[in-house]
């Protein structure tokens, strides 16, 4: 299997990734089931990458549906240390306008019906979330927004919100007292899973619109929306390959380690196919 030293998941309205060369599509296998695609592996500003369309190409798959742990396992089999995750989300501050990029260093977490752990089946672990992202690919992804010359604002909180439907006004206007910045659908299950799997982690979220707090937001028309993700998906194309080029080769932050103490359990207690299953993640830790 080819290997790749970087991640990007791309979200609605980012179902490729141009200027990739050497371009060859691989089938991933997982214990956890089929990711949301073939992953597609290429060259990019001189380093290995792997994309992803996160709800697979023609936009299959609603975000409860998506298989989060196969999609972050098969980036760890394939050899992934960094993953750049692009997203579509709606805007909880005036000031994070259609068409510009925010890179959330926080979450909050609205969802009910997802699996965000892989942990369990005999064994109980527990990583720090504190700090959500990695400081170090947030920082690459703020340095290819300006390379771009993308609007971009650093730091926020991303309120993952279950859908499909989008928030109430009551909702929305609780989120904005909370002081929320963005909200989507897809971006917290992914960084908790990319802690456990000890891969560094950040979100691009790609504003489309104000989410329907604000005054007028009923006048907007699908036509407009469409025409921001255009212009997004354009944009995130830039960001992508400039942030690929200002990825630190080697990692000096501490996600690398991350799971080193979060297995609870007992090692002789835990079930031999559970080893076997989590053997690429955990295996170096339960001896």
């Amino acid at each position: 299997m080819a290997k790749a030293e970087i991640g990007i998941i791309g979200g609605s309205g980012l179902y490729s990734m141009p200027g990739f060369t050497n371009v060859h599509e691989e089938r991933v296998e997982t214990p956890f089931g089929a990711p949301s695609d073939v992953f597609v592996l290429g060259e990019l500003e001189g380093r290995t990458v792997a994309f992803l369309a996160r709800h697979g190409r023609g936009h299959r798959i609603l975000p409860t549906e998506l298989n989060f742990r196969a999609n972050i396992y098969a980036m760890k089999k394939l050899g992934v240390e960094q993953i750049l995750s692009l997203s579509a989300v709606g805007s909880l501050k005036e000031e994070h306008k259609p068409t510009d990029f925010v890179i959330p260093d926080q979450f909050i977490d609205r969802t009910h019906h997802r699996t965000a752990t892989f942990f369990g089946e005999g064994i109980v672990g527990h990583v720090s979330f504190a700090d959500p992202v990695c400081a170090e690919v947030a920082k690459a992804a703020a340095a290819g927004c300006k390379a771009a010359d993308v609007e971009a604002h650093p730091g926020g909180t991303y309120v993952c919100m279950e859908g499909p439907q989008f928030s109430t006004r009551a909702e929305s206007n609780l989120y904005r007292s909370w002081g929320a910045d963005v909200i989507g659908m897809t971006n917290l299950q992914e960084a908790k899973l990319a802690r456990e799997a000890e891969i560094c982690y950040a979100t691009i979220a790609m504003v489309t619109d104000y989410d329907c707090w604000r005054e007028g937001h009923d006048a907007v028309t699908i036509e407009e929306i469409i025409a921001v993700s255009h212009k997004n998906a354009d944009n995130a194309a830039k960001v992508v390959k400039a942030a690929v080029a200002a990825l630190p080769k080697q990692r000096t932050c501490s996600c690398g380690s991350a799971a080193q103490y979060a297995v609870m359990t007992q090692k002789d207690l835990i079930p031999a196919a559970t080893k076997a299953k989590l053997d690429l993640l955990f295996g170096k830790y339960l001896g």
